[in-house]
């Protein structure tokens, strides 16, 4: 029986075990699967996203150096006895714990009060001159130094990770484990090379410094990981929220057992083999408080906003805005990071990964993968497509509990698409026949039809064909008024945007009452029905469909008014006839068309839609054949290129939805028109004026009064019959 199976199925279990063994070692990471890959970053960001807090940390404030700042207090950087009385604000007046810079001040200040004495600097000598400035040039920094010194004070810095790149500029912060000690852990933290700190003066001054940099963005650009230590010459050192966080909770700094933990006293950050940690987001931005720093300057806020709290100091300004791409937010604002990870580590609020998760996903890789390979082929679909659902379901929930319960990631999507892989390998198998067949339909017919039709003629393949035939069809013809006006108004861009929105609209409604496109003319449609499926109601389907495509074009003017493009008019024209229909061409391009004198009367038609300002214009064989329409007859004709009269139509809509009032003056406007034929002009001009009093004037109605007024002066010869001959298309 096993061996039966084997023989059997051969074919999907070995697709199954292919498919479980790419995702095993794409977990393992022996090989890379990109679409997998991008796939795990979104499910991460969707558990996060529906797992965060979103909820505002007061214990936190960015005192920001927003547009208003630089307004008030000029340019950046801001003078550096700017900046000392921002700091003294916050630690005299508002009290604060501690204060972090997400900046770094690598040059002296740009004294403006040596600016102001340069004209008397004059008339010292050089030498005299030069031991001036010497003198002057560090007294701002000295009092920024003095305002940071002796108080709770990180700044911050960067590192540059180019190999090429091996000069600093100003002074590090002491390092957490100097290189004695930090060698000897074995471990391998990102490296920095190059470094940009700050003035010396002011370094030493503060308590703690720490790196803003982060280098750690995933392959689509978002950051969901930060490094918290950073290795330089062998040395290891703080990120900014680690050293901000330290300081306020001044607890000492202790990597834990196999480096996969830092520990700040009792509060410990699961680190991976980078020593980075998954970024604790609260929420989008807005989570912390902001505080103009021109309003702490001035002392504007209130004490308690900021009392106690940790502040860091950033900037939202155009021009020194740190923006990054984040699970949250497509647009975040850096300073944000770095207060999530300072709210994060108070919390003990951390994801952690480590090494282990990965075979965990790879068991539960095999475990799905080897079950739903050997069960699915012998499943009906039902059975398939349920199995298959349980089985998601089932590793999502538990998934998601190991997230929330014990804030381990465990990644998801590779479990997720395996299973949905082998679902499709498996109904690909079971309905490949049928695929097959629908294919070759599709492949004749899928350009002219909607795909459910294809899928009815799937059924009976054989009754179908390209092959010239003769058959009654209905035919349309829509085109737009006016187009080469419209085409000289707009730009390319604009005029290709306005025919993909109509030509789509259009397309969808004929779609929608199964009738067949024939072509695109470029702002004009032609199509039919009746083939390749036989439809007896082919003239209603027509007739209908050209209804709702009149009212899909008023909803979409409304669209093309408010984006600045004309105002578009359509007319229609129908016919029912015999027509020639099949494949037809050359050698060299085929296309399922139709042939015939009823096609070129459909066209007629539609040209005529215009000289009665009407949208349809339908044939009296079509207003015959289309059941449950109410139509108005419009005139009695001959067309270029036909010498026999024809009655033409404006359908006015379903019988059951037209309302009494239309109904009236329907038959109001039959008594004005057999007037006309009649002959009795006084009388048809009388009612067709009562018709403009009620309806207000049209372009029919002006029409038939235009003529009345010339046959009164121009009578008709004996034996009149009506008729009006139009001598153009």
């Amino acid at each position: 029986m096993v061996l039966n199976y084997l023989r059997r199925y051969w074919l999907p279990l070995s697709a199954g075990m292919l498919l479980t063994g790419l995702f095993a070692l794409h977990a393992v990471h022996l090989i890379d699967l990109p679409f997998v890959r991008q796939m795990e970053y979104l499910a991460y960001d969707l558990r996060l996203q529906l797992t965060m807090p979103r909820d505002v940390d007061h214990r936190l404030a960015i005192v920001d150096v927003d547009e208003r700042s630089l307004a008030a207090g000029g340019r950046w950087p801001w003078p550096r006895d700017h900046l000392a009385g921002l700091v003294d604000n916050l630690f005299d007046h508002y009290r604060v714990a501690v204060v972090g810079f997400d900046m770094v001040f690598a040059e002296a200040d740009e004294d403006r009060v040596l600016q102001r004495l340069e004209p008397l600097l004059r008339g010292f000598d050089d030498s005299q001159a030069v031991e001036l400035r010497q003198v002057l040039d560090p007294l701002r920094d000295e009092a920024f130094a003095s305002s940071l010194r002796e108080r709770d004070t990180v700044l911050g810095y960067y590192f540059s990770h180019d190999p090429t790149q091996l000069q600093g500029t100003g002074q590090l912060p002491d390092p957490m484990l100097p290189a004695e000690i930090a060698g000897a852990l074995g471990i391998e933290p990102i490296e920095g090379f190059g470094y940009g700190a700050n003035l010396p003066v002011l370094q030493q001054a503060a308590r703690a410094g720490g790196f803003f940099d982060n280098v750690l963005s995933d392959d689509d650009g978002v950051f969901r990981r930060a490094p918290v230590l950073q290795s330089h010459r062998g040395a290891l050192y703080d990120s900014l929220a680690l050293a901000i966080a330290s300081a306020f909770l001044d607890e000492p700094l202790q990597i834990g057992q196999e480096n996969e933990w830092l520990f700040l006293g009792s509060r410990g950050i699961p680190l991976d083999e980078q020593f980075a940690a998954l970024i604790p987001y609260r929420g989008g931005q807005g989570s912390f408080p902001y505080l103009s720093a021109i309003d702490v300057l001035r002392k504007a806020v209130p004490v308690e906003s900021l009392e106690g709290r940790i502040v860091i100091v950033g900037t939202t300004a155009p021009g020194l805005y740190d923006l990054r791409n984040t699970p949250v937010q497509k647009v975040y604002p850096g300073v944000e990071i770095h207060a999530n990870i300072v709210s994060g580590i108070l919390d003990g609020r951390f994801l952690q990964q480590p090494h282990y998760t990965v075979a965990i996903e790879v068991m539960v890789l095999l475990l799905v993968g080897v079950l739903l390979t050997v069960l699915m082929p012998a499943l009906s679909p039902v059975l398939a497509a349920t199995s298959s659902l349980l089985t998601l379901l089932a590793v999502t929930v538990i998934n998601v509990y190991l997230w929330i319960e014990q804030a381990l990631v465990v990644p998801l999507a590779g479990s997720a698409l395996l299973v949905l892989a082998l679902f499709v390998s498996n109904m690909s198998y079971g309905f490949l026949t049928e695929a097959r067949t629908k294919r070759n339909l599709t492949r004749r017919f899928g350009q002219y039809i909607p795909p459910e039709l294809v899928s009815e003629m799937a059924a009976n393949p054989d009754s179908y064909s390209l092959h010239g035939e003769r058959r009654e069809l209905t035919v349309l013809f829509s085109d737009v008024r006016g187009f080469t006006g419209i085409a000289e108004k707009l730009d390319p861009v604009e005029l290709s945007g306005l025919m993909n929105e109509l030509l789509t609209a259009m397309t969808r409604v004929i779609h929608d009452h199964r009738g067949t496109i024939d072509k695109y003319m470029g702002d004009a449609i032609m199509a039919f029905w009746g083939a390749p499926i036989q439809d007896p109601e082919h003239a209603t389907k027509a007739v209908t469909a050209a209804l709702e495509m009149q009212r899909t074009l008023s909803g979409l003017r409304t669209k093309f008014v408010r984006l600045g493009w004309p105002d578009i008019q359509m007319g229609i024209g129908i016919n029912t006839g015999p027509m020639n229909v099949g494949n037809m061409g050359s050698e060299f391009r085929m296309a399922y068309t139709v042939l015939g004198d009823a096609v070129n009367l459909g066209s007629r038609l539609e040209g005529l839609s215009k000289q009665y300002g009407v949208g349809i214009v339908v044939s009296e064989s079509t207003s015959a054949a289309a059941e449950g329409v109410l139509f108005r007859e419009l005139d009695l004709v001959r067309v270029k290129g036909r010498d026999s009269p024809l009655h033409i139509f404006e359908p006015l809509g379903l019988d059951n939805t037209l309302t009494a009032r239309q109904v009236h003056q329907l038959a109001a406007y039959n008594d004005a028109l057999a007037a006309y034929r009649a002959g009795g002009w006084e009388r048809a001009d009388e009612l067709f004026a009562e018709l403009v009093v009620e309806q207000a004037e049209t372009p029919l109605l002006a029409l038939y009064r235009s003529r009345i007024s010339y046959f009164r002066e121009n009578p008709p010869p004996d034996g009149w019959d009506g008729v009006f001959t139009h001598v153009t298309k």
